[in-house]
Parts: structure tokens; C-alpha cells; sequence
């Protein structure tokens, strides 16, 4: 049973290792597989305050859904050789796969759920610095590397939003609230 909390750890810094390095680092090249992530997905959510319309297409099609999701089950195959050995590891690293989908799937879908329950995603999206902030699920490894940046609920918010509002003709706007 020591091999849950081990799968859930190794799957952290696996989040926190591949989108750091291969969805940013390779990403940001044009031609790479891995553009998906920068050249959609980051331009999608922060063009509509986390929403990514892509999310509402069928999974299966070669758009940045459906290659996060080819990603993800690659991931998710890796683990299955181990079953036999280390079925409790095995098992978690394939439930956190299928829960990183569900989890980052549905904060942009519903940027409200995801404003309450995956802060540091949304901080990753639409605060100042798309370069931090790198864990999905959990922020374990951003706090543990050092990466993990607060953008809601402070001051900076508060003005990024008033701009935001005047700039649309919305002002007053809704004022964050600093911690």
C-alpha cells in the first residue's frame, strides 16, 4: 500500500516535470507536437478568462484535446507493466492519469469551479507569468520547486481586473479581494 502515496507524489512531479519541460519547453516550437499547448490551449484560456471552447469538442480528433488525451493514455500505458509487481502503484499512477484529464478538463470548462478548487491552474493561465505554477491537480511540486506563483485574490488581480473592465467599457468591475 506504500506505493498510493508514492503514485501520487512520482504523478505530481510528473505533471510538474512534463509541462514544465515538454508542453512549455518543446511547446513553445512551432512545429512541434507539443505546440498544441502553448499555441492553443494557453491562447484559447487566456483569451476567455480560463474557458477553452476546445474542451467542447469530441476527445478524439487532432486538436489540442485529443493530443493531451493521446498524451495522457501514452501515461497511462507506461504503468500497466507494473501491475503485476507493484499493483497498488500502478493502480493510483493510472487513477491520477485519468484524474489529471477530468481535473484539468473541467477547470476549463467551469473557470468558477476552477477558480475555487485549482487556484494554482488558474494562476498558470491568467496571471502575469504562464511560467509557473506548473502542477494541475495538486500544487505539492510548485510549492516543493519553488514555482508556485498566488496571482488570485491579490492586488495585482484587483488592478489586472479594473484594466480588463475599463478597456471592455464594463467598469466598475468585480473587485478581487486580496489575501
Amino acid at each position: 500500500m506504500i506505493g498510493i502515496p508514492i503514485a501520487l507524489l512520482a504523478s505530481n512531479a510528473t505533471e510538474w516535470v512534463i509541462h514544465k519541460y515538454v508542453l512549455h519547453g518543446q511547446g513553445r516550437r512551432k512545429r512541434s507536437f507539443w505546440s498544441f499547448h502553448w499555441h492553443e490551449h494557453h491562447k484559447e484560456a487566456r483569451a476567455h478568462g480560463m474557458l477553452d471552447p476546445t474542451y467542447e469538442r469530441p476527445v478524439v480528433g487532432w486538436h489540442a484535446q485529443g493530443k493531451e488525451a493521446l498524451g495522457l493514455l501514452g501515461m497511462g500505458l507506461l504503468a500497466l507493466p507494473l501491475l503485476p509487481i507493484a499493483p497498488f502503484f500502478a493502480a493510483t499512477s493510472i487513477y491520477a492519469t485519468v484524474n489529471y484529464y477530468r481535473v484539468h478538463k473541467r477547470a476549463h470548462q467551469d473557470p468558477e469551479w476552477a477558480r475555487a478548487n485549482v487556484p494554482w491552474h488558474v494562476d498558470h493561465h491568467l496571471g502575469p507569468n504562464q511560467d509557473a505554477n506548473w502542477c494541475v491537480t495538486k500544487p505539492w511540486f510548485d510549492i516543493l520547486m519553488g514555482t508556485r506563483e498566488r496571482y488570485l485574490g491579490t492586488e495585482r488581480e484587483a488592478r489586472d481586473s479594473e484594466k480588463r473592465a475599463r478597456a471592455a467599457g464594463t467598469w466598475p468591475a468585480r473587485r478581487a479581494v486580496a489575501t
